[in-house]
């Protein structure tokens, strides 16, 4: 079997956003009172009539790891419950969908009560084998498509372990059955990456910069996932998969490539590709 960067077990019993390589979304943000607006009112909202972007961040970021945020802000306006937030360039993750990959069934049974739209890698992480199997039965190839930040079906399945102590037998026994059986097709586990050692990733550390602020850059960086990682300048970002010499595709999304140029020994800057934009930024730090 190849190795894979990615450690498939460890990485989908990671507890927080930090463990996924990705910014926590600010979850301490004071909601304002109740608005009345009547005519002639000059206090609506500034993204009325859509929900302010920094509630949709808090809703999902917070279904991966905290029940009563999720409640507090859910239980007001049910419609949240299928939040769903770009982290950076295609990376779609609703609020189910951050529950389901890192094992908080009690999240996402909360959020299927509330109107949430469960998606298969719910039903992996569930143990829900019967409908699995029906829907790889029903669309063969299914089980290949991964989930947000490149999560595989397999992955999502293992996650459902991480509450085992609060599970009945059945559950457990169907959970059992749900990973024996993606395990056993051979390709619910995701796209194989070339491996990328730690000395290796060395080379690739620092700060590039793209234009003339600070703060027009990118930071790469080695996240909990044991995954170099490309953020903003000074912070967390999704993860980079090895795919060639010196070439990697950003956390799962297909159409994004970040290659490095090395001369001499020593990586002199980083292009990112995505399709409307190539942006190549110098090596500083």
């Amino acid at each position: 079997m190849k190795n894979e960067t990615v450690n498939r077990r460890t990485a989908v019993k990671a507890y927080s956003l930090g463990i996924l390589g990705l910014s926590i979304p600010s979850i301490g943000i004071s909601h304002p009172p109740k608005i009345e607006i009547g005519p002639g009112s000059a206090e609506i909202p500034e993204h009325f009539p859509n929900i302010a972007p920094e509630v949709i961040s808090e809703v999902v970021g917070s279904s991966h790891f905290d029940l009563d945020k999720v409640k507090s802000l859910v239980d007001k306006r049910p419609e949240l419950s299928r939040s769903v937030w770009e982290w950076r360039f295609g990376d779609f993750e609703s609020a189910i969908g951050a529950c389901s990959h890192v094992g908080r069934r009690d999240i996402a049974q909360y959020l299927m009560q509330m109107g949430a739209r469960p998606t298969l890698f719910t039903f992996a992480m569930l143990g829900h084998y019967q409908v699995i199997k029906s829907a790889i039965e029903a669309a063969p190839g299914i089980q290949e498509v991964t989930g947000p930040h490149g999560i595989s079906l397999l992955d999502h399945a293992y996650a459902g372990e991480r509450m085992k102590d609060k599970m009945t037998a059945s559950e457990i026994g169907q959970l059992e059955q749900t990973i024996d059986y993606l395990k056993n097709l051979g390709n619910a586990g995701g796209p194989t990456y070339i491996e990328v050692s730690p000395e290796e990733q060395q080379q690739y550390l620092g700060n590039y910069l793209y234009g003339a602020s600070e703060n027009e850059g990118f930071t790469i960086s080695v996240n909990m996932r044991k995954l170099l990682s490309l953020g903003p300048i000074g912070g967390f970002g999704g993860g980079l998969y090895k795919i060639g010499d010196n070439r990697f595709t950003y956390n799962g999304t297909p159409s994004v490539t970040v290659s490095f140029d090395i001369q001499e020994g020593m990586v002199k800057s980083l292009t990112l590709t995505e399709p409307d934009i190539t942006i190549t930024a110098k090596k500083v730090s």
